[in-house]
């Protein structure tokens, strides 16, 4: 792909991500925590795939902590293990904050409260800021 594609696919990404932390806002005051805290992981997902994409390579996946590890450039990452330990917390959200039948018994809005949410939304912006950074310094 040329550069100019391969940024333009990043800043697509990236525009979603903002988005969804947009949403992630408005679920958090709404009190849906759970959904808060799926959607923050989303837009750590969708951040870091545009990421990926700057770099001409094609994300597959889902799991944030796995969109880290194999990202080509991981050591050039200070924060890496920081963002590694964030990107974990994120993966726990992606499916048991969607499904009823994703716990025992109880209902995703019966078992995740604010403070998933707050650390959900934590991470995520860690997350979120890095590859926005990392977008800002690959343009230079």
């Amino acid at each position: 792909m040329s550069v100019s594609h391969n940024r333009y696919q990043a800043d697509r990404w990236m525009a979603t991500a903002l988005e969804d932390m947009q949403a992630v806002q408005a679920l958090f005051v709404a009190g849906l925590h759970a959904q808060a805290c799926f959607y923050a992981q989303q837009a750590a997902e969708k951040a870091l795939k545009a990421i990926w994409f700057a770099q001409d390579t094609d994300p597959w996946g889902h799991s944030n902590s796995r969109l880290l590890m194999e990202f080509s450039a991981r050591d050039q990452m200070p924060t890496y293990d920081k963002l590694l330990q964030q990107a974990r917390l994120l993966d726990q959200y992606y499916v048991p904050t969607r499904y009823p039948d994703g716990l025992p018994d109880l209902t995703p809005g019966q078992v995740y409260g604010i403070d998933d949410a707050t650390r959900a939304i934590a991470a995520a912006t860690l997350i979120m800021d890095f590859c926005q950074h990392w977008l800002s310094e690959m343009r230079e």
